[in-house]
């Protein structure tokens, strides 16, 4: 079994340890953390880097909250400029165009919950990447030592520092390999053959 917390749109690391996992558990206990991808993404465009960024509802008497509590705030349109985004960053990359549809509701359904965006990323990569979407969610947080434990994949300071292999990016000439940014990168770069990279 391998513990995961479920992020928006998830970095490469994350998806080459859940292509590896049998079971997956999502944690959905944990306490929400700024700065971290539950509520973030990178991708490559013309100027290098771009950060892909949710805006979650806080309120003043929050001290601790936890993450499957955590509210998206729907009063910025920020659905669309993370698909437009996408568009001007990926229009012209190999399989963009093949998954622009099947990715389109995502940027177009009302969520409350953070969770259940992020849950719609999932599923939406497991399917484009043709592997199993089965998972199961944790009902208190688990400390449990027998338990291939990933949550640290959620957090941005604390990526591994292995190499990864390399893949042609769409601005790779102009500003180099990036490495472990989105799984939307690897998927509109390879498609479905994305799965051999891993």
């Amino acid at each position: 079994m391998s513990v995961f917390i479920p992020t928006y749109f998830s970095p490469i690391s994350q998806y080459s340890e859940i292509i590896k996992s049998e079971n997956i558990v999502f944690e959905m206990e944990d306490n929400f953390q700024k700065q971290s991808y539950r509520n973030r993404c990178y991708i490559y465009n013309s100027n290098g880097k771009q950060l892909l960024s949710i805006p979650v509802k806080h309120k003043v008497t929050d001290q601790r909250k936890k993450t499957k509590d955590t509210k998206v705030e729907n009063d910025f349109p920020w659905q669309d400029q993370h698909f437009k985004s996408l568009q001007i960053a990926y229009r012209t990359s190999p399989f963009f165009e093949f998954f622009e549809d099947d990715i389109a509701p995502i940027f177009t359904k009302k969520y409350t919950y953070l969770q259940d965006l992020n849950i719609d990323t999932y599923l939406f990569i497991t399917d484009a990447l043709q592997i199993s979407s089965n998972f199961s969610k944790t009902e208190e947080f688990l400390i449990d030592e027998t338990q291939k434990d990933f949550r640290l994949l959620a957090d941005v300071k604390k990526q591994p520092k292995k190499l990864v292999n390399r893949y042609i990016q769409m601005f790779d000439d102009k500003h180099g390999f990036i490495p472990n940014l989105s799984i939307l990168d690897l998927l509109f770069m390879e498609g479905p053959n994305a799965i051999s990279y891993f």
